[in-house]
């Protein structure tokens, strides 16, 4: 599907098709329109249409009076860091996270170095779609700065929050698989910083990559398998973007995206307790470890800029979301793989446990996904006859319709931005509880569709 998907935090589309350099330029217009006088830090993954975009948003910005610090490669995470240290008024990181290497797409940060909240990724929208663009502000235009070093200022936060020497003292064999990425560059650094024994996957970030990217159990069948033969104590699966992390242990065996949330909350929970925040399609896992440590925890909106939302206005410690995105705040405001690595390894020196027994002491819940064709008008009262049919359910309309029952199942029905579905996630105890679940959702929707 050719289509140029505009949201509320960037756009993405097909390179040459629906995302051209021209519209990556108005888009970036439009960005600059809804910002005061300042910086912007323009960075970009590994894909090979990355150059030509991130020169024509430079001349976009500085066409209009701009100064651009242009970071090259760098990490989704690492963008956020840059905007905050350089006190730059925004930023604009290139990439189309996981999606195919045809695609790419522009993700926009605020002056606080988090993804744009909705609010302010509205504005911007509303300005690309008008077409209305900054002026000049002077007579001549802006200049760019090439910055030289764009990793180390996240490499030394993220130093400086765990204890280096505890896992420096383990020399873990690890595998880095960053599938010619972004997140090599930091990565390695970071990993040989704690003093690992690393082994680095498409290590050149030049978007040709190894396997399709996003680090799900079937895309990393021959990582795992590299993984069990090179002995490695942990193997770690970033996205292209490096703002996402799948495990696999120290036996080959893929433990996913799920855990190494569930693994990052229960350790940073045992050294600093404090409130927890997930979006409402995370594992319950992680509720239940914020249980265990008798701390407050909160659900948000789906959406990495909901998520931050509720961890500013709860004071949560650490938040994120199922798929591999972990936010701590003593880093920054953006999902970040790097200071996920960072915390296994501490928790696994900490411990004095291999990975797999820290994830096999979590809760373990099955998760049944589903989607349903329902025309957008039809919607509400699809959802409606969930609720009326679910009464024993406890219901929360925060993003669509989640049913909470006392037994710690749940099901979410959110609609699609993009297409005419309601998408239904159900996590319980067994697979099977999870899919009938589903079915009966299912059934309940069909007459009303």
């Amino acid at each position: 599907m050719d289509e140029l998907i505009i949201s509320v935090s960037g756009l993405r589309g097909i390179v040459g098709q629906s995302l051209t350099p021209e519209v990556a330029g108005r888009f970036a217009s439009a960005f600059s329109h809804c910002l005061p006088p300042g910086q912007v830090v323009v960075t970009r993954d590994g894909r090979a249409s990355g150059p030509l975009l991130a020169a024509s948003i430079a001349d976009a910005l500085t066409g209009r009076g701009r100064e651009v610090v242009s970071a090259g490669v760098a990490a989704t995470p690492t963008t956020g860091v840059l905007v905050r240290r350089l006190n730059c008024v925004g930023g604009i990181q290139i990439s189309a996270s996981h999606n195919p290497a045809e695609y790419n797409g522009i993700k926009l940060f605020n002056a606080d170095g988090r993804v744009i909240p909705a609010d302010e990724g509205e504005r911007v929208r509303a300005a690309f779609l008008e077409g209305r663009v900054e002026e000049p502000t002077s007579t001549s235009p802006g200049k760019t700065i090439e910055l030289v070093d764009s990793t180390s200022a996240h490499l030394d936060l993220i130093c400086g929050a765990v204890d280096v020497g505890r896992i420096r003292a383990k020399s873990f064999p690890v595998l880095l698989d960053s599938n010619h990425g972004a997140g090599a560059l930091l990565g390695r650094r970071l990993l040989e910083s704690l003093g690992c024994r690393v082994t680095v996957l498409g290590e050149t970030p030049d978007g040709a990559f190894d396997h399709t990217p996003e680090p799900t159990a079937e895309n990393l069948t021959g990582v795992a398998q590299q993984a069990r033969e090179s002995g490695a104590a942990v193997a770690f699966c970033q996205d292209p973007d490096a703002d996402r992390l799948a495990l696999i242990d120290e036996n080959g065996r893929y433990v996913g995206e799920e855990y190494t949330l569930a693994v990052c909350v229960n350790h940073v929970l045992s050294q600093s307790p404090g409130p927890v925040v997930t979006n409402c399609s995370t594992s319950r896992m992680t509720q239940d470890i914020a249980a265990r440590h008798g701390v407050p925890f909160h659900h948000s909106a789906v959406g990495e800029a909901n998520v931050v939302d509720k961890m500013l206005l709860a004071g949560a410690v650490i938040g994120g979301e199922g798929n591999g995105g972990v936010i701590d705040p003593r880093i920054v405001y953006v999902r970040d793989s790097f200071i996920s690595m960072a915390l296994v390894l501490e928790a696994m020196a900490t411990r004095g446990l291999p990975l797999g027994a820290l994830v096999d002491e979590l809760p373990r819940y099955a998760i049944h996904k589903a989607k349903v064709a329902v025309p957008r008008d039809r919607i509400p009262a699809a959802l409606a006859a969930l609720e009326q049919h679910f009464t024993t359910a406890q219901a929360n309309h925060a993003d669509g319709l989640r049913l909470d029952w006392p037994d710690g199942r749940w099901l979410l029905m959110r609609a699609s931005n993009t297409e005419p579905i309601v998408r239904l996630f159900c996590e319980a105890s067994t697979e099977i509880d999870a899919a009938s679940t589903v079915r009966e959702a299912e059934a309940v929707m069909q007459p009303v569709c």
